[in-house]
């Protein structure tokens, strides 16, 4: 099985914490890759998409330890993932190497009300050049901060979506009726850079991530139409058809 930088992350989170991490539902036995319950564990179905992007997750410092995280399924599907803590006073070193990289042309995702000088409405790249796509990824609360006090981000172009419908999230409360989870973000943004195929393919692990948790902390069985069941169909389809 691969691991990934999310579950690097979350293991070394794990190992210099003070005291348990007591988020709700800490007494169930999860599968400590995709975090579910273990009877509902997904990892042996793991897509893994052919791209031309890399992300990278600054993760908020306690996102990593949730279960209800969906900013790790983006490192499921993309293996050009990267995550790190965030720290306001001493920002990881590795990451900021990663941000000058000359292979990588970096865009923020954020909503462009929040810096609209930046904003871009499309992936333009540079000759030689691939795009590293930044995630704030924590609480919206988290995330405003993150970017507010990020100033080693500030001279990066902007990306922005505009959700058309609401989120398939329902794993948390979302304080704003158009807020996306972090994969429902990253789905919309690549799709904008032109990837449909992984774009739809983020958006069915999504959904087979979403059932399974639903599924473990209500104590349901599985639809007989399952979300797996769709994304197995949707990849035994040829990719250049759609």
């Amino acid at each position: 099985m691969r691991i990934h930088a999310i579950h690097t992350l979350y293991e070394e989170r794990l190992a210099r914490s003070t005291r348990p991490f007591l988020a709700r539902g800490c007494k169930v036995q999860r599968c400590r890759q995709c975090m579910l319950r273990t009877h509902l564990c997904i990892c042996e179905h793991r897509p893994l998409a052919t791209s031309n992007a890399a992300f990278l997750l600054v993760m908020f410092d306690d996102e990593i330890l949730k279960p209800s995280n969906t900013g790790r399924l983006i490192a499921d599907v993309f293996e050009d993932t990267f995550a790190y803590i965030w720290s306001r006073t001493e920002p990881n070193a590795d990451m900021l190497a990663l941000l000058d990289d000359p292979q990588w042309q970096p865009y923020i995702v954020f909503p462009a009300e929040y810096a609209p000088e930046r904003e871009v409405t499309a992936v333009t790249l540079e000759a030689g050049k691939r795009p590293l796509f930044i995630m704030l990824d924590g609480s919206w609360a988290e995330a405003k901060k993150m970017f507010r006090k990020s100033p080693y981000l500030d001279r990066f172009p902007l990306l922005s979506i505009n959700p058309d419908k609401p989120s398939r999230y329902k794993m948390r409360e979302a304080s704003k009726d158009n807020q996306l989870g972090t994969a429902e973000v990253a789905a919309r943004i690549i799709d904008l850079f032109g990837e449909h195929y992984n774009a739809e393919l983020l958006d069915l692990w999504f959904d087979v991530f979403r059932e399974n948790y639903i599924a473990g902390k209500m104590n349901r069985q599985l639809p007989e139409q399952s979300s797996l069941s769709i994304l197995e169909k949707f990849m035994s389809t040829d990719e250049n058809t759609l």
